[in-house]
C-alpha cells in the first residue's frame, strides 16, 4: 500500500498553501470540506475526469492544506484546520467564503 506524503504542522509554507487555494476547483473542494466535514473523494460534484480530481487532492495534501485517509479502496479527506489556524491564524476565514464555517 503506498503511503501518502503529509507535511509536519511546522513544515507547511503559506506560498504552498496560497498556491493550492488559488484554483478555484481546489477552492470549491475545500470550501465544501469545510461546510460539510470529512468526505470521500467521490463525494464531490466537479465537472472533471478522475485523474484531473487526484491531481488536485494532491496539490491540496502535499501543501498541508487536506489530510486524506484511506479507508479500503475509499479516501476520506478533512481539512487540515487545526494545522492552517496555528501555523497561519485566520488564513482559511480569509480566503473561503464566511457562510462556510457556519
Amino acid at each position: 500500500m503506498k503511503i501518502l506524503f503529509h507535511p509536519n504542522r511546522e513544515d507547511i509554507e503559506l506560498t504552498s498553501v496560497l498556491y493550492a487555494l488559488s484554483d478555484p476547483i481546489r477552492l470549491r473542494i475545500v470550501t465544501t470540506i469545510v461546510r460539510s466535514g470529512e468526505q470521500p473523494c467521490g463525494h464531490f460534484d466537479i465537472p472533471v475526469v478522475k485523474s484531473t480530481m487526484t491531481h488536485h487532492v494532491r496539490t491540496l495534501r502535499e501543501a498541508g492544506v487536506l489530510n486524506v485517509r484511506k479507508q479500503g479502496t475509499q479516501h476520506f479527506l478533512t481539512v487540515r484546520d487545526d494545522d492552517l489556524n496555528t501555523r497561519f491564524p485566520g488564513l482559511l476565514a480569509a480566503i473561503i467564503r464566511p457562510e462556510a464555517f457556519i
